[in-house]
C-alpha cells in the first residue's frame, strides 16, 4: 500500500495541480515543496538565478523531514520537482519503501507555453533550460505524459496503483 506519492518534474509540468487533485481524491494532505524554500533561495530564482546543490541542503532536508512525520500518520502527496538523483534519495532518506514516485514529462516547447501564461509565480521561465539540463529522470515511478488533463493524469494514477 502506497503512502507517500511524490508528484515530480520539470517547473511547468503541473505538479502542484495534480498533487492537490490527487490529495482530493485520494483524502491524503498534499504539499507544495516549494512552500519550504528559503526566501533567499525564493529571490534567486525570481531573479533568474538557478539554485546550486548547497541552496537545496536544508530544504531538502526540511521535506524529509515533513515526508518522514507524514509516513506516520496516513500518508500524503508531496509535489517536488527532485531533479537529480541524489535529490531524491535525501527526500526518502529513513523511510521505507511504500512510496509511489509519479514523474510527470512533457516537450519544452508545451511547458513553455504553459509558464509564459502562469501569474505571480517566483519561478521564471528563463530557468526553464536549466531544469531541463538538471533533470536525470528516474527508471523506476510511473512516467505520465502531461499531453493531458490534470484528471485524466490522477485517474491514470489511481487506475494504475490501487490503495
Amino acid at each position: 500500500m502506497v503512502k507517500l506519492y511524490i508528484v515530480m518534474g520539470v517547473s511547468g509540468t503541473g505538479k502542484t495541480t495534480v498533487a492537490e487533485l490527487l490529495g482530493k481524491k485520494l483524502n491524503l494532505p498534499c504539499f507544495d515543496a516549494d512552500d519550504f524554500h528559503s526566501d533567499s533561495n525564493k529571490l534567486k530564482m525570481k531573479n533568474g538565478i538557478p539554485l546550486t546543490d548547497e541552496d537545496r541542503v536544508g530544504w531538502l532536508e526540511n521535506l524529509n523531514h515533513r515526508l518522514l512525520e507524514e509516513s506516520k500518520n496516513k500518508g500524503a502527496i508531496l509535489a517536488c520537482s527532485a531533479l537529480k538523483e541524489r535529490y531524491r534519495q535525501k527526500l526518502i532518506e529513513n523511510l521505507n519503501d511504500r512510496i509511489l514516485w509519479v514523474v510527470l514529462r512533457g516537450d519544452f516547447d508545451l511547458i513553455f507555453e504553459r509558464m509564459q501564461k502562469r501569474k505571480n509565480h517566483f519561478m521564471p521561465v528563463s530557468l526553464l533550460r536549466s531544469q531541463f539540463e538538471a533533470m536525470e529522470y528516474p527508471e523506476y515511478g510511473i512516467h505520465i505524459s502531461i499531453d493531458q488533463s490534470p484528471e485524466d493524469i490522477v485517474d491514470q494514477i489511481v487506475d494504475d496503483n490501487p490503495t
